[in-house]
């Protein structure tokens, strides 16, 4: 695992000052490949609802909108119903079986979910995390799942970290936060917490400051060595 300093402040040290007591996780491009099945079913929902046939490009785009009904309302052009989000959901849950776990991460989120408390929050509702999160396998490994629908302002802002920090009983900066996309370290670095890139990631981006990247899941190891 490398050191690369945050944005205006030196690299911590790494490892020994900075061994965290507790990880929180993303999950989209952090411990799932899912960069195809979620466009899908926002694309299928957007068009049984009325609206135009998007491109994965122009879904993704809005990705920093917030969670499913957020980005369903700007990509509908009229406020998203609990319909509308039935539907996605229904959708998302019809395409999970595509959804694989990326190599080596299901042994270790298992290691470190043994030896200190680990969470997840992400951008997706709390029931599309749970949707996929249990078709592959993975969801009796977290504390608790925090989705974007659950906090009042999406990443790149602190909230859902804070929160997801203040659920594992820790200050942030006895937190690491592990995601791949520029707005998962921009929210991981506001909160306080170290900010690790998850360089696997479809999201990924060596330009975006870093506490730490990690080449692969094994390396996520080292947060607690």
């Amino acid at each position: 695992m490398s050191t690369v300093p945050r944005s205006g402040a030196p690299g911590r040290s790494w490892p020994g000052q900075a061994r965290v007591d507790g990880i929180v996780f993303d999950m989209d491009g952090t411990l799932i490949e899912s960069h195809a099945v979620v466009p899908a079913a926002y694309r299928a929902a957007i068009v049984d609802g009325g609206g135009p046939a998007l491109s994965d490009a122009e879904i993704i785009a809005g990705y920093s909108l917030g969670p499913p009904v957020a980005l369903l309302t700007h990509l509908m052009g009229r406020p998203a119903t609990d319909a509308d989000l039935a539907c996605y959901h229904e959708h998302l849950a019809k395409l999970a079986d595509q959804v694989t776990v990326y190599p080596g991460m299901a042994e270790v989120l298992a290691e470190l979910a043994a030896r200190v408390p680990v969470g997840l929050f992400t951008g997706a509702s709390h029931r599309a995390a749970e949707i996929l999160l249990d078709r592959v396998g993975l969801l009796g490994h977290f504390r608790f799942i925090l989705g974007g629908d659950e906090v009042p302002r999406p990443k790149p802002f602190p909230d859902g970290v804070e929160l997801a920090c203040r659920l594992l009983g820790l200050a942030p900066a006895r937190a690491a936060y592990v995601g791949d996309s520029p707005l998962d370290l921009r929210a991981a670095r506001s909160s306080g917490a170290v900010a690790v890139a998850a360089g696997w990631g479809h999201q990924y981006d060596a330009e975006e400051p870093a506490d730490l990247t990690a080449g692969s899941p094994a390396d996520l190891r080292s947060l607690l060595d």
